[in-house]
């Protein structure tokens, strides 16, 4: 499953050297992102979207939103490592991602008499950016009131800060790879005493 809040919020990865690397680090790459997601962006508003300029200090806000609330989800287990020493409030990242999904309005449908019905979008902004705050607050709200909610995990791997979903009740990890470092790392431990 891939939603635009879980796109989004995977943009928060391991460096592969002990930090975080932020996919969303400069105007450029934010710009990268919001082209490679144009299509998650418009299942969510229902109609094309042709991007955004100037997003990135918008969407890294609401992704701080989003990746609390996935924190509060996953409780009582740990939220991903990246989040846990600053994660926002969840009632205030609950107040924003509801905010910007009202941004949006609504689809109406129209339907002539002689003709088939259509759907046109009312919305209440035709700014891009905050069309696409907007989507990521719709998206965020419609995961976290799915039934997948229930499947969602911080991967507990160490140097791991992606968030994912359980596809198997054995499931621990995110990937292989991070089940594979683990592995080896607790090998490691028990042959040096560690």
């Amino acid at each position: 499953m891939s939603t635009l809040a879980f796109a989004l919020a995977a943009t928060i990865r391991h460096d592969g050297n002990g930090g975080v690397a932020d996919l969303l680090a400069t105007p450029a790459d934010t710009d990268a992102w919001v082209e490679q997601h144009e299509d998650l962006v418009a299942a969510v508003l229902g109609r094309p979207f042709e991007g955004a300029d100037d997003s990135r200090d918008d969407l890294v806000r609401i992704r701080s939103a989003v990746r609390a609330l996935f924190a509060r989800a996953v409780a009582p287990r740990p939220p991903s490592t990246a989040d846990a020493d600053r994660l926002m409030n969840a009632a205030a990242a609950l107040r924003m991602v509801n905010r910007a999904s009202d941004r949006l309005g609504t689809t109406q449908l129209d339907w002539p008499e002689d003709g088939v019905p259509i759907t046109r979008w009312a919305g209440r902004t035709d700014d891009p950016v905050a069309l696409l705050v907007g989507a990521v607050g719709r998206s965020a709200i419609d995961f976290l009131a799915s039934p997948d909610r229930a499947r969602l995990r911080a991967c507990p791997a160490a140097r791991c800060v992606k968030y994912f979903l359980q596809d198997d009740p054995r499931q621990t990890w995110c990937s292989p790879s991070c089940g594979n470092r683990e592995r080896v790392n607790r090998h490691y431990r028990k042959q040096h005493g560690r």
